[in-house]
């Protein structure tokens, strides 16, 4: 399918706003599953009786069962199109988020939390799966990065609404709040998501095709290393993620709603490098703004090591070196995404799968090693600075884009 060419299940440019904003919606299901929780944290742990790594494993076991649950429902997206996986999806997301706001003990709500990233991945990869039904190469990444303006909503809002909930009820109200979120999204979806993938383009169904279609994708070395890249980028998020309510909170004393106020400081820069890619894509190549993209936050990431190894600027500085870090995400995953994708098109369910799978399961990995290093700012700025060194040594090493010449294709 040519770049920007519209499926004729869903024709019209001028539906593009409306498309955005619901696939925004439905990427975003899993976002708000993690940071609405996020301030309230440190109370979980000490609730059940659990310590700080434990507490963050229900981050992380969340994003485990995410990787998992895209590599079961990218291809049955491919098969079955991508509106009944999705719904499916959406209301076992209701059962589990109900059966976590009744967990008794620590170990049961890590369990729930792999089942309930397991059921709502189906709403990520339907999500990125769907735009690759309708678009390809930089056009891709320019409504991709659309996608990040509405998901950068979830850390401005969601962690402020954690916690209003934790200060009028406790933690397992967030869980009720999230059931009642993903009725309301089934419904929506019910009511008004188009088909993007047509009977004529569904792929077989079985065991056979879906490890065909795998394999496909691995043996492509180029598309492997592009789909990793989303992963250590969310990997350096999850980072900061997991790390920040005891960095900020334990660390230096900040309350729930001053945590939740510099949080959606950091939200705002992801959302405007989300943008700024979004406008740059139309005159420069997705592979050079990855390339450059990596290199800044790489020089970013040291700073932020080196303030938290000092102590420099107090929480203005660590603040500052955070936003410095996050604010070159939203020129990451987008571009790298949308390069993977424009590789196997005729597979966009298992792409985005893997994809996704890579994101949740890299980043679900790497993220606990904050806790194990100590949970304190020179642990979190550590992992974050890893993954980032990490993407660079993948971009460079597995692919052209460092090498003279680079891709000779305008992606």
């Amino acid at each position: 399918m040519p770049p920007s060419s519209v499926d004729p299940v869903m024709p019209g440019p001028r539906s593009n706003a409306r498309w955005v904003l619901l696939l925004g919606a439905l990427a975003t299901l899993p976002a708000l599953t993690v940071d609405m929780y996020l301030p309230l944290l440190p109370e979980v742990g000490a609730d059940l009786g659990a310590p700080d790594s434990l507490a963050q494993l229900t981050l992380s076991g969340m994003l485990v069962g995410g990787a998992v649950g895209q590599l079961v429902i990218g291809p049955l997206s491919d098969r079955y199109g991508r509106r009944l996986p999705v719904l499916v999806g959406l209301a076992l997301h209701v059962v589990t988020s109900l059966l976590c706001a009744l967990a008794p003990n620590i170990g049961v709500l890590i369990g729930l939390r792999v089942l309930q990233g397991f059921f709502n991945a189906s709403a990520s990869v339907v999500a990125i799966a769907a735009i690759r039904d309708r678009f390809t190469g930089s056009d891709a990444a320019r409504i991709l990065s659309r996608l990040m303006l509405v998901i950068g909503l979830a850390p401005l809002l969601a962690p402020s609404l954690g916690s209003f909930i934790g200060a009028h009820a406790s933690w397992h109200a967030v869980f009720w709040v999230l059931a009642l979120g993903g009725l309301v999204l089934g419904a929506i979806v019910l009511v008004w998501m188009p088909e993007s993938l047509p009977v004529e383009r569904r792929r077989p169904a079985g065991a056979r095709a879906v490890l065909r279609g795998y394999g496909s994708l691995l043996r492509d070395r180029h598309f492997v290393a592009l789909a990793v890249l989303p992963g250590l980028g969310q990997a350096v998020l999850m980072s900061y993620v997991v790390g920040s309510p005891f960095v900020l909170q334990e660390g230096y004393g900040l309350s729930h709603g001053q945590f939740a106020l510099l949080f959606a400081v950091n939200g705002v820069g992801l959302v405007l490098s989300a943008q700024a890619n979004a406008a740059l894509v139309r005159r420069v190549a997705p592979v050079r703004l990855l390339r450059v993209a990596l290199v800044v936050q790489g020089v970013f990431a040291v700073g932020l090591l080196v303030v938290a190894l000092t102590g420099a600027g107090g929480i203005v500085g660590i603040v500052a070196a955070l936003f410095l870090v996050l604010s070159m995400q939203g020129l990451i995953p987008a571009n790298a995404s949308a390069l993977a994708l424009t590789r196997h098109g005729e597979i966009a369910g298992t792409a985005a799968a893997v994809i996704g799978a890579f994101q949740s399961g890299v980043a679900g990995l790497v993220s606990p090693l904050v806790g194990v290093l100590g949970g304190d700012a020179v642990a979190m700025s550590t992992v974050m600075l890893g993954a980032v060194v990490a993407s660079l040594l993948v971009l460079a090493l597995a692919t052209p884009a460092f090498r003279r010449g680079g891709w000779h294709t305008p992606v």
